[in-house]
């Protein structure tokens, strides 16, 4: 029974998402990387909507990512009254499809540096600062060795205890983050929020994308990288609709709320442009992040999800399969989006984290 209305969820929102990212945008791709820079300071905003720093101290890093040959950039969270003869338990936070590092990654890394961890928030390869080519990619599996570049920079810092290191991804970032956990064992504890599978989002949407649909997408991400291989301009995708008016009575709420995350100035950012590059659809949809959860085991899993969020059924199907020690934490009243930003349902999250992370990362 529990796990047809999984399914039944899933058929729900895959159907509607399906639908509303069917437009396709074409134009050049002008955004370029900036990651060459070195610089201690954090550019401003470091974490948008959110001024209080109270005693965290916020440093803009650069390292590299290992399997491209270019950097990433990075904003690292040092807790107040931070002591450099001490080693401090770490958390990479990875941010969301279409975001940066200063929107919702960069609060959650905020507050959990406020609690006395450091933290990393940080551009993903051919996105924001970070460094990779063409722009805007979106790149399954380097994404996942991003994670693991982020912690080649943790194990390396003199404040760092290497043996104390979390993983926390927001939206396809968590399901980055759980998929990374599976096979990088520096990871001690992982957490996800508003966990989404962006390769089934692509892929399948559970019988509302046909086959025959799926074929034609595949072949137009094909066409679109073969233009640009002659030197045409981009293909790019917007991650959300661009305003109101591309609702429809079938546009889910996270696509609805995203527009309010993503483009109004609730958390626009220069860097988080609402687009990725078409020719990349074919690696998304090879991405299958939840097939070796079990191996996670025996290091513990934390899901945090909002009680009314439409892709919940994809943190329920995690909890169903991953073996102990697991825990599926909801937060009432919270959407999808609602736990980007929104202080009544960050909150509560953000002490179960704590809890989390303080309870497994804690000194043996």
């Amino acid at each position: 029974m529990a796990t047809e209305v999984i399914n039944e969820q899933r058929r729900e929102f895959l159907g509607t998402s399906a639908l509303a990212l069917s437009t396709v945008v074409v134009g050049a791709s002008t955004m370029t990387s900036s990651a060459s820079a070195q610089s201690t300071a954090a550019k401003e905003p470091a974490v948008i909507g959110y001024p209080n720093r109270k005693g965290v101290t916020i440093e803009r890093v650069t390292y590299p990512a290992r399997n491209m040959g270019t950097t990433i950039v990075a904003n690292l969270f040092k807790p107040a009254g931070f002591n450099t003869n001490r080693k401090y338990a770490a958390i990479v936070v990875t941010h969301p499809f279409g975001g940066v590092k200063e929107q919702t990654a960069g609060l959650y890394a905020q507050h959990l540096a406020e609690l006395g961890f450091v933290t990393l928030a940080y551009d993903a390869s051919y996105q924001g600062e970070s460094g990779g080519e063409p722009r805007l990619m979106e790149v399954p599996a380097q994404r996942l060795d991003d994670i693991s570049c982020a912690i080649d920079f943790l194990v390396k810092h003199p404040q760092v205890d290497a043996g104390r290191l979390g993983s926390l991804g927001i939206c396809a970032g968590g399901g980055y983050a759980m998929c990374n956990a599976q096979t990088e064992m520096r990871v001690r504890a992982v957490a996800t929020v508003s966990m989404f599978n962006l390769g089934e989002a692509r892929r399948e949407a559970m019988g509302n994308l046909t086959y025959e649909q799926r074929i034609e997408r595949l072949k137009q991400a094909s066409a679109a990288r073969s233009r640009e291989a002659r030197g045409e301009p981009v293909t790019l995708v917007p991650v959300v609709p661009e305003s109101p008016a591309a609702f429809t009575d079938r546009t889910p709420d996270l696509y609805r709320q995203g527009y309010e995350y993503y483009v109004t100035p609730r958390a626009k950012h220069p860097n988080s442009p609402n687009r990725y590059m078409l020719s990349s659809l074919p690696l998304q949809m090879a991405f299958f992040p939840f097939d070796q959860v079990e191996t996670i085991t025996p290091r513990p899993i934390l899901m945090i999800v909002g009680e009314k969020a439409d892709t919940k059924f994809w943190s329920d199907e995690v909890l169903a399969k991953a073996q102990e020690p697991k825990e599926l934490f909801v937060v009432n009243g919270a959407t999808h989006m609602d736990m980007y930003d929104k202080p009544q349902f960050v909150t509560p999250a953000v002490a179960k984290l704590n809890a989390f992370f303080g309870q497994h990362l804690a000194l043996a």
